[in-house]
């Protein structure tokens, strides 16, 4: 485990710590406030030997300065693209600050993952975290109040709910941006991980990794994992889709979505026998293969992320979908409230 003198520290006059949950099996998760990150997720391998399978850092002093910011963390006001950083509400535009090229990319350059979220344990399984946007924060309208609860459950299941509620229409999309890698963080590449979505189709994108609005079949691509496949085996495929992304960075549309949790992706690795199960009450889910990790970034226990050395499941609404009237909507009114489920499940 880390030591959580390692983020005792304040920014911008606001406590920042670490959080230990455990459940009754021995997992161990720790999450820090500084932009709701898990830092850590323990489990044991087939061998009963214990891996540490999420990126993170071993101090805050290394979230401040590394140069990739997203890993483990809360993702908001918007997860993933908005195009050209501008979106049309109730016949209102909105210009968002852009950090992608010209769009606007996991909520601007100070996005959830940047911030500092009041934080209460609730119990040695349970985390609160809250935080409250102000209106046109980033761009965004509406001074939007959101709650996250992290859960360590017997089951051995890391589940993240999400609440937000508006006092003026606004759009919202969470997520968390966990990198995995069942065989260790930092042991190498994932492309030996078998992963299985269930998903027929998804949303292509252009060379700005911005959905099409096309609503794509994967039969006979590459991007069908309707059956378990090896990450790896069709990544280097000459498919357009696969060169926009450096490989696996897209949407995958979501089978029988109903607004109800359900289980939705597999992950395992045939060399621990740790396995992930991904369920989720959103439309979608981000699969994507650390593309642009370079080997740059030194993570815990001074093991190198290299090149496609992680991947992400970040359930969510599609890209983009503020500009996409044939997505499903991501407003929020004051008279709604937002409640996103995410879970993932770990076993061997």
């Amino acid at each position: 485990m880390i030591n959580s003198k390692n983020f005792n520290t304040t920014i911008e006059g606001k406590s920042v710590d670490l959080f230990t949950l455990k459940n009754k099996n021995g997992l161990i998760t720790q999450i820090t406030n500084y932009g709701g990150r898990v830092v850590n997720f323990l489990m044991p391998d087939k061998n009963n030997n214990v891996l540490d399978i999420v990126f993170g850092y071993e101090t805050i002093e290394d979230y401040l300065n590394s140069r990739e910011s997203y890993f483990g963390a809360l993702i908001g006001r918007y997860g993933n693209r908005i195009a050209n950083g501008t979106f049309t509400l109730n016949s209102e535009n909105f210009n968002l600050t852009t950090n992608d090229g010209k769009n606007n990319l996991h909520g601007g350059v100070k996005g959830f993952h940047k911030v500092v979220w009041n934080a209460r344990q609730i119990d040695i399984q349970t985390l609160e975290l809250e935080y409250h946007s102000q209106d046109l924060e980033e761009g965004f309208p509406g001074n939007l109040d959101v709650k996250v609860i992290y859960t360590l459950t017997n089951n051995n299941e890391l589940k993240i709910e999400y609440w937000a509620k508006t006092d003026k229409p606004t759009i919202v999309n969470l997520t968390n941006h966990s990198f995995f890698n069942l065989n260790g963080a930092g042991e190498g590449d994932v492309m030996s991980h078998i992963v299985q979505i269930n998903a027929n189709k998804y949303t292509p994108v252009n060379v700005d990794l911005i959905p099409t609005g096309e609503l794509a079949f994967v039969e006979e691509t590459p991007m069908d994992f309707r059956k378990p496949t090896k990450i790896g085996k069709h990544i280097k495929n000459n498919f357009v889709q696969l060169k926009y992304g450096g490989g696996y960075d897209h949407n995958w549309v979501l089978e029988n979505w109903n607004g109800e949790v359900q289980k939705i992706a597999t992950v395992s690795s045939p060399k621990t026998e740790i396995k992930m199960e991904v369920f989720t009450n959103e439309p979608g889910v981000q699969f994507y293969t650390g593309n642009f990790l370079d080997g740059s970034e030194v993570g815990k226990n001074k093991k190198v992320y290299h090149h496609r050395g992680g991947l992400c499941l970040e359930t969510q609404h599609y890209p983009n979908s503020p500009n996409q009237k044939n997505f499903p909507t991501v407003t929020l009114n004051p008279e709604d409230k937002y409640h996103s489920v995410c879970i993932y499940k770990f076993s061997n």
